[in-house]
């Protein structure tokens, strides 16, 4: 994969910043959303208002914990299939994690540039749209992204923990995690998922076919690819395979992000009373909606 070492000189830097940081002082909130002090800053926010966007960018959307260093490690080798050059990730690929200059730097990066974002449709740069990028938006089952957003933040040395996992459960049931509310994302994002440039895909849909997934990925930003190379891709991007290389690829943090990346595994932690009170939410905010239906709740999310 990809020489990473400005991808995991990032993480450590801000490893180091989560290790002074107590949870209460943990968030910052711009423009309604709680964000981490350790990855973002206003001033950040303030320069991503005019960042250039190319009409080939290639944009990664998800919220925490759906998937999206499992979609950039498979776009990072599609990129590669096609242009036998390794994708090198001069920047932390997460759109809004940095400093303020990052955008200046990322103009001399060569076409195609990956940005990973976990930002709601409308706090995106304006210049993406205008130049018609093409989004791609993952998305997985909040029971699921609920339990592996716990286990990151109480599994990963340095940073900050919570008490228990009823505590993490209320906090994310409100939207005081980083990044926001699950909902209000998935209701942001759900007005747009048919729009021309924005192609949905599911974390359990490519945990059940990956081949197929990859193919949809590629036929979406364009890459021809034989049956071949889409085979040898599936084979490098298994959760296994990426799990085996995520000290290589992620650095300290590598194994807590591949950590399990099963589906169902909210049956370890939830309560029936939390079930109860996650349907209800999903039915309030998605119920009747294109993706509350794609998001197929009651295979993933029922007892």
């Amino acid at each position: 994969m990809a020489d990473k070492s400005k991808f995991i000189e990032y993480i450590d830097e801000t490893l180091g910043k989560s290790k002074e940081t107590a949870l209460s002082h943990l968030f910052f909130t711009y423009q309604g959303i709680p964000y981490p002090v350790t990855m973002c800053t206003s001033e950040t926010f303030q320069a991503l208002d005019n960042f250039e966007a190319r009409s080939d960018d290639i944009v990664l959307a998800s919220y925490p914990k759906c998937g999206s260093n499992w979609i950039l490690h498979i776009v990072s080798e599609l990129i590669f299939a096609v242009s036998k050059k390794k994708y090198d990730y001069p920047e932390f690929p997460v759109l809004e994690c940095g400093d303020s200059e990052k955008y200046q730097r990322m103009k001399q990066f060569p076409s195609p540039r990956i940005l990973a974002t976990h930002l709601h449709y409308d706090k995106l740069p304006g210049s993406i749209f205008k130049n018609k990028a093409k989004i791609l938006v993952i998305f997985r089952n909040p029971k699921d992204v609920a339990v592996s957003f716990f286990h990151f933040h109480n599994d990963v040395p340095n940073i900050p923990s919570y008490g228990s996992w009823d505590e993490f459960f209320r906090q994310f049931m409100k939207g005081q995690v980083s990044w926001g509310s699950y909902f209000d994302f998935a209701i942001n994002w759900n007005m747009h998922l048919d729009d021309e440039n924005v192609k949905l895909i599911l974390y359990e849909d490519l945990k059940e076919n990956l081949a197929a997934g990859i193919k949809q990925i590629a036929d979406f930003f364009g890459f021809s690819l034989t049956g071949e190379q889409i085979q040898t891709i599936s084979a490098q991007s298994t959760f296994q395979a990426m799990q085996a290389k995520s000290q290589e690829t992620h650095g300290a943090v590598g194994p807590f992000l591949f950590r399990k990346g099963e589906i169902g595994d909210w049956k370890n932690l939830f309560s029936e009373t939390q079930s109860r009170e996650m349907e209800e939410k999903f039915k309030e905010y998605l119920a009747g909606t294109s993706l509350g239906a794609r998001l197929k709740y009651e295979s993933h999310c029922q007892p």
